[in-house]
């Protein structure tokens, strides 16, 4: 195939994906693609088994809270460790009932990225086999890493703002 690492894969998406296509960009030469959430799985098998892609190692799974959109994006990040050829694959979902199919069925290791990201944003991998809180506590009521949650106490008083610019 010819053409840029971003051309070759939307052309692989193309031959049984095309319509779950959003969006593509080469993003600080990183070939991102954004996607419905639907069939990511699908998607991601494809270019997981594609001869021309081969994409067999997953780098990367985490969320990343978009809140003046409203919606948590899950991205994924996959290598083809022959080749060196990686790319970004980002779909997005409703910050009020975040759910989307696990990737365990793929790529084992997904397990333990599914939960940390259960854990920290709220998101449910539909069909995760022990889809759990991996790093905080079980009572925990929050997600700490959506952006609707103050970093600090807000009614600090031992605080001196002042050498910080605020």
């Amino acid at each position: 195939m010819e053409g840029t690492d971003l051309e070759k894969i939307v052309a692989v998406l193309k031959e049984k994906y095309e319509e779950e296509i959003l969006h593509t960009e080469m993003l600080y030469d990183f070939p991102t693609i954004s996607l419905k959430k639907d069939k990511i799985i699908g998607v991601i098998k494809h270019l997981h088994d594609h001869p021309d892609t081969k994409f067999q190692f997953l780098t990367t799974l985490c969320g990343i809270h978009y809140p003046e959109i409203n919606q948590i994006a899950i991205m994924y990040q996959l290598h083809n460790m022959v080749s060196n050829q990686r790319v970004r694959l980002k779909t997005y979902l409703p910050v009020d009932n975040p759910s989307v199919a696990t990737l365990t069925t793929v790529f084992a290791g997904a397990n333990w990225m599914e939960r940390e990201t259960y854990d920290f944003f709220g998101v449910i991998f539909e069909g995760h086999p022990n889809l759990k809180r991996i790093l905080n506590v079980d009572e925990m009521i929050m997600f700490p890493l959506r952006k609707e949650f103050p970093l600090e106490d807000q009614i600090r008083e031992d605080k001196n703002d002042s050498m910080f610019g605020r």
